[in-house]
Formats: structure tokens, sequence, C-alpha cells
């Protein structure tokens, strides 16, 4: 149980995370971006797959949130290709709007640099707590009602 006053151990500042967020539609990519931003991290974004390689490359971001239904080059083919040109070590969490069947998650899982699967419509708070667990970071204290930090995970819903 934390003390009161104590900082949770080994939580980084999610203002020195930066997260891309990778969709074709713009309207999905303000809702996420609005999400991430309010969580505190810092955001950038890209519309396709090309777009998303190359700011990876640039930028080298703390973790990507990436439509596996991308115009050109698909989700899948940039997974791929960051593991290629040396960028495979990039968190990535997969989303998309299409029902995909278990096998077809399961082998996109397996992907080393694959950390989780979420089916749109996301959820604000479940894609917030993800985050924050995947890049060991503290949520902000603003607005957050007592034990609800833990809540959404521990329903075993991943």
């Amino acid at each position: 149980m934390e003390e009161e006053g104590l900082p949770e151990p080994d939580l980084g500042d999610p203002g020195e995370k930066l997260v891309l967020l990778v969709d074709d539609d713009e309207s999905l990519l303000d809702l996420m971006e609005h999400v991430v931003k309010k969580e505190g991290f810092r955001t950038d974004r890209a519309t396709d797959g090309n777009e998303a390689l190359t700011k990876a490359r640039a930028l080298n971001p703390d973790l990507m949130i990436l439509d596996f239904m991308l115009p050109g080059l698909g989700g899948y083919e940039v997974i791929r290709e960051l593991q290629a040109s040396g960028n495979g070590d990039i968190p990535v969490i997969v989303i998309t709007g299409r029902h995909m069947d278990r096998k077809n998650i399961e082998m996109v899982r397996l992907e080393s640099n694959v950390k989780e699967f979420m089916e749109k419509p996301l959820r604000p708070a479940i894609l917030a707590s993800t985050i924050h667990t995947l890049l060991k970071t503290r949520p902000p204290d603003i607005n957050r009602a007592p034990g609800r930090d833990r809540g959404p995970m521990s329903g075993g819903i991943f």
C-alpha cells in the first residue's frame, strides 16, 4: 500500500514521453491526441504508413499508436519496416476498426514490438491506462477519483 505523500516508485513523467499517433481518420487522430495530451504526454501524428515511418525514424517516439488499416502502406507493413530499419524497439499499440479473427490478432501480437491490440471504438480510459502501463509513467492527479487509476486494467479486459 502506498504511503501518503510518497511518489509511486519508478514511474516517470509523461511529459518526457513522445507518442506518435497514426491513423488516416483525422477525427480519430484528434480524439486520440486529446486523450494522450490530457494524460500529459507529448504527441505527433501521421496519416499514413510512409509518414509514420519517416516520423518514427526522425523522432524516435517512445510509443506508437498505429491503425492497422491504412491506405498504401498498411499497419503490418509499418511494423515489419520498423523492425527491418532498426526501429523495432519502438513499442506499438495496434488499433483497428475492422473485426479480425483470433488467429490474425495472435499473428500480429507475435511481432516483437506489438505490445497491445485494441479494436475501435477506443475507450479513452483504457487507452490512457495502457499507455501509462507500457511507458511506466504516472497518470496526472487531476480529476482522478480515488482508486480509479487501477480500475480499467484490473478487470482483465486485455
